[in-house]
């Protein structure tokens, strides 16, 4: 296909042709590119085609698409795309659209989406998995889960504050003091942090509490005090925390529940990559809490911090209401398609070679680290032992 520059009087072939397609997985409303990387991506020689409606949930009209110099498609717009972008996950049904050798990138939840990781495997398609993107300096800029923790954390705040049957901040009347809510933040991580902020710029007394030693100095310089139980530092690979054995969990729980019950808000942002979400407050650490307490648990959707706790639902437990988030990015889907947006072009800008067309250099340490498959194999090992069966 030949394409013309705006304005040029000789046609030109496209370095690539990038393929943005519309969600459908229920309640996503991300989309994977938006205006401003779009004309980014067509500044650079390339072809970018949206489905048409793919930016609605995110509040960018087909015209924006337009304007920023991509065509916007009715129907398909992958079958002849060179790298297609998305939010979720592709179903095997829309890979089986994909010519052989096309290039993937998005989020993909390998451990539970494994028809997906299988069906592109044997259609020979590249994949990359920016949940995978290693954590070091150099990929900062590539960081999706941290970019939608950050709209994640403060989501959760928010939450907690609209829940909160009293105010967050102080407030000196005429008619008397009001003080300010007490909030404990659970996991110190980018959700957390950003948690903590937003509770502290509500007005809030904040606590937080996390495994890792070096939260500690992250917490105070958010203005919140860290919780110390005493117990020692526990941490895993690249950053995050690690499961705790059942004797140092049961330790941990009972030396928390002072904290849970005297807060008035309780966030909880605790993950370990690929596991469960780790259980953090029981029953009875809930039910010691004050009537008209509110709980957020971010890791609802991956078996939650918190005993009770329903991904997307709200739960009364005696006085307290325990909120069970999922998707919160997709709740603030213009930030956060724009952060997510731009995660994807500075991936796929190790992709592109001297003349602009896709090069894929696996020796480099983050396109290999965030690889899942490529040439018809499974190349991420944990993936591929769990379709094996291992």
């Amino acid at each position: 296909m030949r394409l013309f520059a705006p304005g040029a009087a000789t046609p030109y072939r496209a370095a690539m042709r990038i393929a943005v397609v519309a969600e459908t997985r229920p309640g996503e409303r991300r989309v994977a590119a938006v205006p401003d990387t779009v004309a980014l991506l067509v500044r650079q020689g390339h072809a970018v085609f949206v489905q048409a409606g793919a930016g609605a949930g995110s509040w960018v009209d087909d015209a924006d698409y337009r304007a920023a110099g991509a065509e916007v498609v009715d129907g398909d717009v992958t079958a002849d795309a060179d790298v297609v972008l998305h939010v979720r996950p592709l179903l095997p049904q829309d890979t089986a659209r994909l010519r052989r050798g096309a290039v993937t990138i998005g989020l993909m939840s390998v451990s539970t989406e494994l028809d997906g990781v299988r069906a592109l495997a044997q259609a020979g398609v590249t994949s990359f998995a920016m949940e995978l993107v290693p954590r070091i300096s150099r990929a900062q800029s590539m960081d999706a889960l941290t970019s939608q923790a950050l709209v994640a954390g403060y989501r959760c705040a928010l939450e907690a504050a609209m829940r909160l049957p009293r105010f967050f901040p102080l407030f000196m009347t005429a008619a008397g003091t009001v003080p300010p809510a007490k909030v404990l933040v659970l996991g110190a991580g980018v959700a957390g942090l950003q948690a903590i902020a937003t509770a502290r710029r509500l007005g809030a007394v904040v606590e937080a509490y996390d495994v890792r030693p070096a939260s500690a100095d992250e917490v105070r310089s958010m203005g919140a005090t860290f919780v110390d139980l005493g117990l020692d530092a526990i941490e895993g690979a690249g950053g995050y925390a690690r499961e705790l054995g059942e004797e140092r969990a049961r330790r941990q729980a009972e030396l928390l529940a002072p904290y849970v019950a005297k807060s008035d808000a309780l966030i909880t942002t605790a993950a370990i990559p690929g596991r469960p979400a780790p259980r953090l407050v029981d029953a009875g650490m809930v039910a010691a809490m004050r009537p008209g307490s509110v709980v957020v648990d971010l890791a609802a959707d991956s078996g939650g911090n918190v005993e009770g706790s329903v991904a997307g639902q709200e739960v009364q437990v005696g006085g307290v209401r325990i909120v069970g988030m999922l998707d919160p990015a997709s709740g603030m889907p213009v930030d956060a398609s724009r952060l997510y947006a731009k995660n994807l072009t500075n991936l796929l800008a190790l992709m592109v070679g001297d003349d602009g067309a896709l090069a894929v250099d696996l020796a480099d340490e983050v396109l290999a680290g965030a690889c899942v498959t490529h040439e018809g194999a499974v190349r991420h090992e944990p993936t591929r032992l769990l379709l094996e069966g291992v």
